[in-house]
């Protein structure tokens, strides 16, 4: 059944026109509740495995296949190098050819085409003919001058060219990089190659710097002609950053050439060839960045003049475009009024007795009265004198809410000055600067928090502070910003970031101290408590919260877990299977009471006379630690840590359960084979279906595997005459 189950998987999920979408949906819907997703989970993970072994299987009978086929590989990667080398230097021989016979061509029609020019000049008469023949001259003269200046520049580019292709002739396998227009070269050299981590030399190499890139040529030892080396790579100018490397011992003379990710490390001749390098690499890096600038700068300029020719022509002509006309709108408002002229003094009184709101005031007045004479003379020059003291007002409010200034006061001390920097259209920098100054005050009292007496009541007031603060400060925001609804997303960003750093400072006093799982439970639950309280301004960050602490709840789980384990294996190897005696009946009611307290109403059955309990010490220790493990896992349980939770109660329960199994089987006492059976109806008849009940109480999905373990290692029968058990 399971191998059709499998095989129906498997054809599915094959099927061409598979769509994982719409399978996860389906199974989604057909799902009933976890338990069924767990599985399917498994299916699938096991599927995984079986065709990743398969595929393990398939690379190891094809082993040799491979290699064969990698070596072919190599042999043929290297034949079609060598192949397009040839091709290359045909195709540049070619080209130098075509070069030559063209130019040729060219220097035979212009000196045809000058007879021509003189042939009517000799024919001429007298006066005439001296004439022409000076202006004839005067022309050839200007024209030879003419075709001189326009060689120059051509003859250096092609004197640079040449240098280029002199160098790189000596390097194999390059010959594309001559196609790139305008390319030349600026210095080249010698050095060695050293490893990135132990400094060790590679191998040598000689590298040119070019005005757009670097090229990296390997040296070949034992080759002889022309040439010397051989390509390796070829880095742009702008893909790479050079960085100095300090002089330490036998490391001297280096630099690093940092191309993402890799990192290449060269060392110099000496000092003088290493600044050399540096500085040429700089100057030139600064000069491709500066020409690509002007470059991208000229096209948009090209580009605002084409779209503004564009607006012209199509915009239409109307007479409200009549310069000499009117505009009904604008009113002529008078600028020589006495507050208009003292504005600005008043802004800077203003500014300096730190009376932001009359300044703002005085703003919003201005900007009033102002609104219907934008083009009237004489307001633009108002308008700089008035926006230089803004940006003073800005800045001196900025400062304000720096978190270099003093935090004591709370969100409410803020309010003055994001208040006026909102009024001054700046409400995005209010928030900012807002959400920092907060952010600086939840960490200075984090900090200043101090770690004295034990560790619950820490949290208590780590808890207390944080998340009073964190509502005061919601609070206070929805108050400044009730106007803003865009800047909630950066408020409930911030909250998470703020959170982070709660949870860094919970987790460093809970779970890197080792503290008991029975503490850890509590501070975890004081923290859940606290941060439920902040839905009453509806922020809920308590998934936030899970996220992040569910790394050190897990950890804290399976280290309980261990110590649990380890424990019960110890008592287990000392066990002599014999009644408990707790000498003192206040023993016997205080045993009473915490297995009541535990959910087991019936321990009073497995009690005898006296103070004697039926039952053996290490069954008893072994329920009291599960159901304290059970109690504390459901206190810190969620979502996130059902599988985590369950597992491990499983895992305590089977320890005890093979123990008890083993013993049953082994033991040939009658009698200490009576007290087994006992202590084996406690454990399945009392305290697993105690534990299974109180798991789904306290999570609402029943704990299937448990009952698995509890009917599968059920002992069924047992023979009180036989020394065998039936498992």
């Amino acid at each position: 059944m399971a191998a059709d189950v499998a095989s129906r998987l498997r054809r599915q999920l094959e099927a061409p026109r598979f769509e994982p979408a719409q399978y996860v949906k389906q199974l989604s819907q057909q799902s009933d509740g976890d338990r069924d997703l767990q599985e399917h989970r498994h299916k699938i993970q096991s599927l995984a495995d079986e065709t990743a072994q398969n595929l393990k299987k398939n690379v190891y009978k094809n082993y040799r296949q491979f290699i064969e086929t990698a070596r072919e590989i190599s042999y043929l990667e290297s034949e079609m190098y060598q192949l397009s080398h040839i091709l290359t230097e045909q195709k540049g021989i070619m080209d130098g050819l075509t070069q030559m016979l063209l130019a040729a061509d060219k220097e035979q029609q212009q000196y045809q085409g000058l007879r021509q020019r003189q042939t009517p000049l000799v024919s001429s008469a007298g006066a005439s003919s001296s004439s022409v023949t000076s202006s004839s001259t005067t022309t050839t003269t200007t024209t030879s001058s003419s075709e001189a200046f326009l060689i120059l520049p051509r003859e250096a580019e092609e004197h640079k060219q040449r240098t280029l292709t002199t160098l790189l002739e000596k390097v194999e396998g390059c010959q594309d990089i001559l196609k790139a227009p305008g390319r030349y070269l600026v210095y080249n050299g010698d050095l060695l190659e050293c490893d990135a981590e132990s400094a060790a030399q590679v191998q040598r190499v000689h590298t040119f710097l070019m005005n757009d890139c670097l090229l990296v040529a390997s040296w070949l030892p034992s080759r002889r002609g022309a040439v010397r080396y051989r390509y390796d790579a070829l880095y742009p100018l702008d893909s790479f950053a050079v960085v100095n490397v300090k002089d330490n011992g036998p490391m001297r003379d280096m630099f690093k050439i940092l191309m993402f990710p890799d990192t290449r490390v060269f060392q110099a001749e000496n000092a003088k060839i290493k600044k050399e390098w540096l500085e040429i690499l700089d100057q030139t890096k600064k000069s491709k960045a500066l020409t690509e600038r002007l470059k991208v700068e000229r096209e948009e300029a090209k580009a605002r003049l084409l779209v503004a020719e564009e607006e012209k022509q199509r915009r239409p002509l109307s007479p409200k475009t009549n310069p000499f006309e009117d505009d009904p709108a604008m009113e002529l408002v008078d600028l020589s009024l006495e507050w208009i002229q003292e504005l600005p003094e008043d802004l800077d009184v203003c500014i300096a007795q730190r009376d932001f709101e009359g300044a703002v005031d005085l703003l919003d007045k201005l900007s009033e009265y102002l609104s219907r004479a934008a083009g009237q003379p004489g307001v633009r020059q108002l308008r700089s004198r008035v926006d230089q003291r803004v940006r003073r007002l800005t800045d001196v409010l900025v400062y304000e809410l720096s978190p270099g200034r003093s935090l004591r006061g709370g969100p409410r001390a803020t309010r003055r000055a994001v208040c006026q920097l909102i009024r001054l259209g700046q409400s995005t920098k209010a928030c900012e600067l807002f959400l920092k100054n907060r952010a600086a005050a939840v960490q200075t009292a984090i900090r200043q928090l101090r770690i004295e007496g034990a560790t619950l009541l820490y949290i208590h007031k780590l808890c207390n502070i944080f998340f009073t603060g964190l509502l005061d400060t919601a609070k206070e925001f929805e108050m400044d910003f009730a106007g803003d609804s865009g800047c909630y997303s950066a408020f409930v960003v911030w909250s998470r970031s703020a959170t982070r750093l709660f949870v860094d400072a919970f987790s460093k006093q809970v779970f890197d101290s080792k503290e008991s799982l029975s503490t850890t439970a509590e501070c975890v639950e004081v923290a859940k408590e606290h941060c439920s309280k902040l839905s009453e301004i509806g922020l809920d960050l308590t998934f936030t919260l899970q996220a992040l602490l569910v790394k050190d709840i897990k950890a804290a789980l399976h280290s309980y877990k261990g110590i649990i384990m380890e424990a019960t294996k110890h008592r287990n190897s000392e066990e002599m299977w014999r009644k408990m005696n707790l000498m003192t009946p206040e023993a016997l009611a205080k045993l009473k009471e915490e297995m009541k307290a535990s959910g087991i109403t019936n321990f009073d059955q497995y009690t005898g006379d006296d103070c004697w309990v039926n039952l053996s010490y290490t069954i008893v220790a072994f329920t009291k630690q599960l159901m304290a493990f059970l109690e504390e896992g459901l206190k810190l349980y969620f979502p996130e840590l059902h599988m985590v939770l369950l597992e491990s109660l499983r895992e305590i329960i089977l320890v005890a359960v093979q123990h008890v199994d083993y013993s049953l089987r082994c033991e040939q006492d009658p009698e200490k084979k009576v007290f087994i059976r006992e202590n084996v109806s406690f454990l399945y008849e009392t305290v697993l279906p105690v534990v299974e009940r109180r798991f789904e109480e306290g999570v609402g999905t029943p704990a299937k595997q448990l009952q698995d373990l509890r009917n599968g290692s059920r002992i069924i029968r047992v023979n009180p005459e036989s020394t065998n058990s039936f498992v």
